[in-house]
């Protein structure tokens, strides 16, 4: 494919030097953390939770600031780590007087299963001021997905039920943030929802090592066979970008950061 860039607000240009322009650092940005956002790294310590390591975080805040989306997803928001960096790229320091003029999204909908994070989540964006145009949905991703795909199924038929989507349509950039046994098959079907020239992100699988065997008739699977199969079907995935979409990998301190674009 050529002229990739000017689906979303890139200039025209091939596929390598698009990727090489989006997913580069911005030096115009710090990478020191974001106030709230240290806050809430702080208290994930102290909870023992997972966090994105920190290149990867301001990886994807550069990223989505060269990304002029209208709708935006996040999948698997936690307790707004990533959420509070993103926030703050789209609306700015509190402590910031300075009235500058950011480009955000038209809609933000962050999806996350826990209900006690889903509150933290919802108080954050309301520090932000920001509730007017995003909001939690507290429930499974695969639920959203289900919910989301009947929905545009009726709409091909029923143009008046765009009023009842669960999320707003169209999608041009997702961002799954899940634990590694979650990941791949809620980045399979993210991608599924997005848009012609629609963005998703995410942080490429551990490789498994080792031989870890093969089930035994009737047998539940292991935790280590599992991990293979999973990477098995994000290499299938990946496959199948390489065929009929675009992708790129980016290698960072504590992961790759992986970056698909959807064609038509």
């Amino acid at each position: 494919m050529s002229d990739l860039g000017g689906g979303f607000g890139l200039p025209q240009m091939n596929k390598r030097d698009m990727f090489e322009k989006l997913l580069s650092e911005d030096v115009n940005r710090s990478s020191v953390e974001p106030e709230i956002a240290s806050a809430i790294g702080e208290q994930m310590l102290h909870m023992d939770l997972r966090q994105l390591p920190r290149s990867i975080r301001v990886r994807i805040r550069d990223i989505t600031g060269r990304i002029p989306t209208k709708n935006t997803i996040i999948v698997g928001g936690g307790i707004g780590h990533l959420t509070a960096w993103l926030l703050d790229l789209w609306c700015g320091d509190l402590n910031d007087n300075s009235n500058e003029v950011r480009e955000k999204p038209d809609t933000l909908r962050i999806i996350e299963e826990g209900g006690k994070f889903g509150v933290i989540i919802d108080r954050l964006i309301r520090r932000y001021s920001a509730n007017n145009w995003a909001e939690v949905i507290v429930g499974s991703w695969s639920e959203v997905f289900a919910e989301t795909q009947s929905w545009n199924a009726a709409a091909a038929a029923l143009p008046d039920s765009a009023r009842m989507a669960p999320l707003p349509q169209p999608i041009d950039l997702i961002i799954v943030d899940l634990p590694d046994e979650e990941r791949v098959e809620a980045s399979i079907a993210a991608f599924d929802l997005l848009s012609e020239d629609g963005i998703l992100i995410t942080l490429e699988p551990e490789v498994p090592t080792g031989d870890v065997g093969a089930p035994e008739v009737g047998d539940e699977k292991t935790p280590a066979q599992r991990k293979v199969e999973s990477f098995n079907r994000w290499i299938s995935f990946i496959h199948n970008i390489d065929m009929n979409h675009s992708a790129a990998f980016l290698e960072l301190t504590g992961g790759t950061l992986a970056v698909f674009r959807r064609s038509a």
